[in-house]
Protein backbone atom coordinates (compact mmCIF):
# COMPACT_ATOMS: atom_id res chain seq x y z
CA UNK A 1 0.00 0.00 0.00
CA UNK A 2 2.87 2.39 0.83
CA UNK A 3 4.43 1.63 -2.53
CA UNK A 4 1.21 2.57 -4.38
CA UNK A 5 1.00 5.85 -2.41
CA UNK A 6 4.62 6.59 -3.27
CA UNK A 7 4.01 5.90 -6.98
CA UNK A 8 0.86 8.06 -6.98
CA UNK A 9 2.72 10.93 -5.31
CA UNK A 10 5.58 10.58 -7.80
CA UNK A 11 3.12 10.64 -10.72
CA UNK A 12 1.32 13.73 -9.36
CA UNK A 13 4.64 15.54 -8.86
CA UNK A 14 5.78 14.60 -12.38
CA UNK A 15 2.54 15.79 -13.95
CA UNK A 16 2.62 19.07 -12.02
CA UNK A 17 6.20 19.67 -13.17
CA UNK A 18 5.26 19.05 -16.82
CA UNK A 19 2.23 21.34 -16.55
CA UNK A 20 4.34 23.97 -14.83
CA UNK A 21 7.01 23.73 -17.53
CA UNK A 22 4.34 24.22 -20.22
CA UNK A 23 2.84 27.27 -18.53
CA UNK A 24 3.01 30.50 -20.50
CA UNK A 25 5.82 33.00 -20.43
CA UNK A 26 6.15 35.54 -17.66
CA UNK A 27 4.83 39.04 -18.28
CA UNK A 28 8.15 40.79 -17.52
CA UNK A 29 9.99 38.66 -20.10
CA UNK A 30 7.34 39.34 -22.73
CA UNK A 31 7.49 43.08 -21.98
CA UNK A 32 11.26 42.93 -22.46
CA UNK A 33 10.73 41.26 -25.83
CA UNK A 34 8.14 43.86 -26.85
CA UNK A 35 10.48 46.68 -25.89
CA UNK A 36 13.44 45.14 -27.66
CA UNK A 37 11.48 44.43 -30.84
CA UNK A 38 9.87 47.89 -30.90
CA UNK A 39 6.36 46.45 -31.11
CA UNK A 40 4.69 49.48 -29.55
CA UNK A 41 6.41 51.88 -31.94
CA UNK A 42 5.49 49.69 -34.88
CA UNK A 43 1.85 49.67 -33.78
CA UNK A 44 1.79 53.47 -33.62
CA UNK A 45 3.36 53.61 -37.08
CA UNK A 46 0.64 51.34 -38.48
CA UNK A 47 -2.00 53.54 -36.84
CA UNK A 48 -0.40 56.63 -38.43
CA UNK A 49 -0.68 54.94 -41.81
CA UNK A 50 -4.33 54.11 -41.20
CA UNK A 51 -5.06 57.70 -40.18
CA UNK A 52 -3.28 58.89 -43.32
CA UNK A 53 -5.65 56.73 -45.38
CA UNK A 54 -8.63 58.13 -43.46
CA UNK A 55 -7.40 61.67 -44.12
CA UNK A 56 -7.28 60.96 -47.85
CA UNK A 57 -10.78 59.47 -47.84
CA UNK A 58 -12.39 61.94 -45.42
CA UNK A 59 -11.05 65.24 -46.71
CA UNK A 60 -13.80 67.23 -44.97
CA UNK A 61 -12.42 66.24 -41.53
CA UNK A 62 -10.00 68.89 -40.22
CA UNK A 63 -6.38 67.92 -39.51
CA UNK A 64 -6.86 69.02 -35.89
CA UNK A 65 -9.28 66.11 -35.39
CA UNK A 66 -6.64 63.58 -36.49
CA UNK A 67 -3.92 65.31 -34.44
CA UNK A 68 -6.08 65.14 -31.31
CA UNK A 69 -6.96 61.52 -32.02
CA UNK A 70 -3.32 60.48 -32.48
CA UNK A 71 -2.40 62.03 -29.11
CA UNK A 72 -4.45 59.21 -27.56
CA UNK A 73 -2.64 56.44 -29.48
CA UNK A 74 0.26 55.01 -27.50
CA UNK A 75 2.52 52.06 -28.11
CA UNK A 76 2.36 51.19 -24.42
CA UNK A 77 -1.37 50.56 -24.68
CA UNK A 78 -0.83 48.16 -27.57
CA UNK A 79 1.99 46.38 -25.71
CA UNK A 80 -0.27 45.88 -22.68
CA UNK A 81 -2.90 44.32 -24.94
CA UNK A 82 -0.41 42.03 -26.72
CA UNK A 83 1.67 40.86 -23.73
CA UNK A 84 -0.94 38.35 -22.47
CA UNK A 85 -1.23 36.88 -25.96
CA UNK A 86 2.51 36.25 -26.20
CA UNK A 87 2.54 34.95 -22.61
CA UNK A 88 -0.20 32.49 -23.54
CA UNK A 89 1.50 31.14 -26.66
CA UNK A 90 5.17 31.12 -25.63
CA UNK A 91 7.15 29.71 -22.73
CA UNK A 92 9.84 31.64 -20.87
CA UNK A 93 12.49 29.60 -22.68
CA UNK A 94 11.01 30.51 -26.07
CA UNK A 95 10.78 34.19 -25.14
CA UNK A 96 14.44 34.01 -24.04
CA UNK A 97 15.32 32.63 -27.49
CA UNK A 98 13.40 35.43 -29.20
CA UNK A 99 15.14 38.02 -27.03
CA UNK A 100 18.48 36.42 -27.89
CA UNK A 101 17.57 36.57 -31.60
CA UNK A 102 16.64 40.26 -31.46
CA UNK A 103 20.04 40.97 -29.92
CA UNK A 104 21.88 39.37 -32.88
CA UNK A 105 22.95 41.44 -35.90
CA UNK A 106 20.19 39.99 -38.09
CA UNK A 107 17.64 40.49 -35.30
CA UNK A 108 18.69 44.15 -34.92
CA UNK A 109 18.47 44.53 -38.72
CA UNK A 110 14.93 43.11 -38.66
CA UNK A 111 13.96 45.65 -35.98
CA UNK A 112 15.54 48.44 -38.03
CA UNK A 113 13.90 47.41 -41.32
CA UNK A 114 10.50 46.30 -40.00
CA UNK A 115 8.96 49.80 -40.02
CA UNK A 116 9.86 50.19 -43.71
CA UNK A 117 8.71 46.66 -44.53
CA UNK A 118 5.45 47.31 -42.67
CA UNK A 119 4.88 50.62 -44.44
CA UNK A 120 5.52 49.12 -47.87
CA UNK A 121 3.47 46.03 -47.05
CA UNK A 122 0.57 48.18 -45.84
CA UNK A 123 0.52 50.09 -49.14
CA UNK A 124 0.73 46.89 -51.20
CA UNK A 125 -1.89 45.18 -49.01
CA UNK A 126 -4.26 48.13 -49.32
CA UNK A 127 -3.97 48.12 -53.13
CA UNK A 128 -4.34 44.33 -53.21
CA UNK A 129 -7.45 44.49 -51.01
CA UNK A 130 -9.00 47.18 -53.20
CA UNK A 131 -8.27 45.15 -56.35
CA UNK A 132 -9.82 42.02 -54.80
CA UNK A 133 -12.83 44.03 -53.62
CA UNK A 134 -13.42 45.31 -57.15
CA UNK A 135 -12.97 41.79 -58.50
CA UNK A 136 -15.51 40.26 -56.12
CA UNK A 137 -18.04 43.03 -56.86
CA UNK A 138 -17.51 42.41 -60.59
CA UNK A 139 -18.13 38.70 -60.18
CA UNK A 140 -21.19 39.27 -57.97
CA UNK A 141 -22.65 41.53 -60.66
CA UNK A 142 -21.68 39.05 -63.38
CA UNK A 143 -23.52 36.24 -61.55
CA UNK A 144 -26.55 38.44 -60.93
CA UNK A 145 -26.12 38.70 -57.15
CA UNK A 146 -25.67 42.48 -57.39
CA UNK A 147 -27.28 44.95 -59.76
CA UNK A 148 -25.15 47.47 -61.66
CA UNK A 149 -26.58 50.31 -59.57
CA UNK A 150 -25.45 48.73 -56.29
Amino acid sequence: MHMIKFILIAVVISISQVVSAQKGASVPKVRELMELSGSGKLGVQVMNQMVSSFKNQLTEVPASFWDEFMKEVTGEELVELVVPIYAKHFTDAEIDELIKFYKTPVGRKLIEKLPFITQESYAVGEAWGQKLGEKVIGRLKEKGYLKDDQ
